[in-house]
Formats: structure tokens, sequence, C-alpha cells
């Protein structure tokens, strides 16, 4: 049985929790991210889509009941899920990253029916708006909620471990700032090679990248099955 600690956000680091148990392994959440909700515009009044990167996006919208009707468009399955269940009804997943996305958006959407809303956090990967505003489409990013870091690491990551899993550049690079404690003796798991670069800001036993950034990938490298 291997110890893995999740740094992830909640409410989502429980929930990987619960797939780390069902794999048979002792998970152990130890989040290096909080989630802040910011106050933003909600009116969607002429945007043809919202775009959510994450489904802390999808929970930072308050009140689908104007905007239920608007394509949604995502960047993975959980967001997309996340969107169903938050009322929205046409909702599109591209089950991968922003380049994903992006391309999901360019064959789906016309630059001329609308403008793009991306409801968003303060730290985004890779550069999804000018992706699309270099196809033609108009792009607002509305500050939907920060991802604050621990100002001190977590104790449970000082304690035994054998894989740290990484869901974001963002927890990696918090935890390589707050000392990486023990790094050289653990794998380090990271969803996509973004995520891996970030880690390998020091040195570690192995870093795992997963074939897709998918949480089903990433747990299927460094677990098994």
């Amino acid at each position: 049985m291997l110890r893995v600690a999740i740094t992830r956000a909640q409410p989502e680091a429980d929930r990987t929790a619960e797939r780390v148990r069902a794999r048979g392994h002792e998970a152990i959440v130890a989040p290096l991210i909080t989630i802040v909700p910011c106050g933003y515009d909600t009116n969607t009044e002429g945007a043809q889509a919202i775009i959510f990167t994450s489904s802390n996006g999808v929970r930072a919208f308050p009140d689908v009941r104007g905007a239920r009707d608007r394509i949604v468009l995502t960047v993975g399955d959980i967001t997309a899920a996340a969107a169903r269940e938050a009322g929205f009804k046409d909702v599109r997943s591209a089950n991968g990253d922003v380049r994903s996305l992006a391309a999901l958006i360019k064959r789906d959407l016309h630059p001329t029916n609308g403008k793009l809303i991306h409801i968003a956090g303060d730290h985004v990967a890779g550069d999804l708006g000018g992706d699309l505003r270099a196809a033609g489409f108009s792009v607002e990013r509305r500050l939907a909620y920060a991802s604050v870091a621990a100002p001190a690491l977590p104790e449970a990551l000082n304690g035994p471990l054998d894989i740290v899993l990484f869901h974001s550049p963002r927890a990696a690079e918090c935890f390589v700032a707050l000392g990486a404690p023990n790094a050289a003796n653990l794998a380090a798991g990271c969803m996509s090679t973004a995520i891996a670069a970030a880690a390998a800001k020091t040195s570690w036993k192995r870093i795992i990248t997963a074939p897709r950034p998918r949480e089903d990938d990433l747990l299927a490298a460094t677990l098994g099955g």
C-alpha cells in the first residue's frame, strides 16, 4: 500500500482521496492551495458561450438561472459534470487541456456569434485567451476566484510518504517554495508536462507525468490499474 499525498484544494482533494483509497492505497489530504471567491460581473448577456477551465469556476458562478441556456465549454469531464450539476443545459467537454479546449471552441463556435466569457482564477495554465483571439474570437476573462498558496507546509507532508500528487503548477510551485521536504525519496505524480516542469525545480526520486491531463490517467500512471 502506497502513502499518497494530495495537494489540490478542497473540495476536490477529498474526491481524489476517495479514488486513491478505492485503489487500495492510503490517501493523505494536504492541500497547498485554498480557493477564495472574488466578486465579479456575472452578467452573460450577449455572450455566445461561457468557458470554465476548472470546477472552482463553476462553484464561483453564483446563479445559473439567467445563463442556463448558454453553451458551456469546459477543459475536462469533471468540470463538465459540475456545470451540469449546477444547472447548465448545453455543456461540452474538451476532456483534455487548454489546447484541447481551444480546438473544441474553434470547431463548435464562430467568432461572429458573440463574445466568449471565461470564468477563471488568478492562475491559468496556457494562453487560452490569446489562442482564441488569434482565431478572431472576442474573449472576456473574469476573475472569479484566487488560488492562495499555503503559508507553511501541512504537517502531513512532513510525515512518511511515497507519492505526492500535483494537479496544478501552482501546487507544485508551492511545495518547492516551502522546502520540498524529503523530495529526493519521493515520487511526484503530475497531471501535465507543465506541472512536471514546476515540480522539477527540486530533486525527486522520480517524476511521473500522466500521458493525458486527466485524473484517471494520473492515478493510473502513479498507482497502476
